[in-house]
């Protein structure tokens, strides 16, 4: 027999406690995949690499309005190429279905968003039809909307000027991406901006936030920079950041994500510290004849520590490695289900991080039972002491 089906065989003597015990540190690490990849999104500081595009919100959230009055002096930043706007529509479908409904300029969006592709005549008819609304191909193929229909959709935040909550658009298009990462967001709607202002309950002449679009060759953080300095001390403060950061803050508003996720991982890692080392030790304590029979056998004191440590790494190494992997899965489908609007990307530093843990978590787990194999008296554990 070789040292690893000794291992093995070792291991599994108790299929049931095994199976238990590895399908508690599956868990584990299926939990700690996906809470440590939205961890690293909520982690990430401020990137202006690469980008093309700048998210200009009010300071204190995105959900304090901003006047549409900004537009010239944001077109005029040194770097902007062409400047669009967004209004969060709080949408519903039927009963109480939510939708990603974005208040938009046509014409402005579809120039700081080429990567929208949709007929040139239905870009037109949303532009020139106040009651018009566009909508991604996975909404429409989701819910069989066809373009000519009227689509009565509620808001859960903005009435009408009637009080009525319930408004109704004609679909003059839909929308697909570019390519396939952006085909994978095409579940939004987007309505002219210019009916909703006129016929929501709460005034006219804002929104949530502008989109700049750069120009080439344009430095992101100094545009970014510029725009807060000319608003600042205003009474419309601003908040300016890259597409990615504006999503992670967008998030962020249900509360501290990094905080609870790092409390959470902290409950799930102590009780399984608790459960697998109790696995372990009670193993150990099962097989002092049998170890003190190694011993006798020749085996020496390293020998032994090494089976016991390997037994605790294969644990944790099997369990780990599968729940790192479920969770890979899981996190692809959750972000094919959102149409890549949460990206839960289980990527190469969380399997990093992953696999340190499984190191660390093993010897934690492992080095005290295995200590006490090494000092054990072959005479004493013979005679049951």
């Amino acid at each position: 027999m070789t040292k690893t089906r000794f291992v093995l065989a070792n291991l599994f003597r108790k299929k049931t406690r095994t199976s238990l015990t590895l399908l508690s540190v599956i868990m584990a690490f299926l939990l700690f995949g996906l809470l440590q990849s939205v961890n690293h999104i909520f982690s990430a500081g401020a990137d202006f690499v690469g980008a093309t595009r700048l998210m200009v919100q009010a300071r204190v959230s995105f959900t304090s309005p901003l006047p549409l009055s900004m537009l010239p002096k944001l077109e005029s930043v040194p770097g902007v190429a062409r400047v669009a706007y967004s209004q969060w529509f709080g949408g519903v479908w039927q009963e109480n279905t939510p939708l990603f409904v974005f208040a938009i300029d046509p014409l402005r969006y579809h120039d700081v968003y080429p990567e929208w592709v949709m007929p040139d005549a239905q870009w037109q008819a949303f532009a020139n039809t106040r009651t018009a609304m566009i909508a991604g191909k996975q909404v429409a193929e989701k819910y069989g909307w066809k373009i000519g229909q009227k689509i009565p959709i509620s808001s859960n935040i903005y009435p009408q000027k009637n009080g009525s909550k319930a408004w109704a658009f004609d679909l003059v298009g839909i929308f697909d991406g570019r390519d396939e990462d952006w085909q994978k967001r095409t579940n939004l709607v987007f309505i002219n901006h210019d009916y909703f202002d006129e016929a929501n309950l709460f005034g006219r002449g804002r929104t949530n936030f502008f989109i700049l679009k750069l120009a080439d060759g344009a430095d992101a953080e100094q545009v970014s920079k510029t725009v807060d300095a000319m608003f600042e001390n205003s009474p419309d403060e601003t908040k300016t950041q890259t597409e990615k950061d504006f999503n992670v803050g967008f998030i962020k508003q249900v509360g501290d994500i990094g905080l609870i996720v790092r409390w959470i991982l902290f409950a799930v890692f102590f009780t399984l510290l608790l459960v697998v080392g109790n696995t372990m030790a009670q193993s150990v304590r099962e097989r002092i004849p049998e170890l003190a029979v190694l011993k006798t056998l020749g085996f020496s004191d390293g020998s032994v520590l090494g089976f016991v440590l390997a037994e605790a790494g294969l644990l944790c190494g099997i369990g780990g490695l599968v729940g790192m992997a479920i969770a890979t899965l899981l996190g692809a489908m959750v972000e094919k289900g959102t149409g890549g609007q949460f990206q839960l990307h289980v990527g190469v530093a969380v399997w990093t991080i992953g696999l340190v843990a499984i190191v660390l978590m093993s010897l934690a787990v492992g080095l005290l039972p295995a200590l006490r194999a090494k000092r054990l008296k072959i005479v004493d554990a013979l005679a049951g002491r």
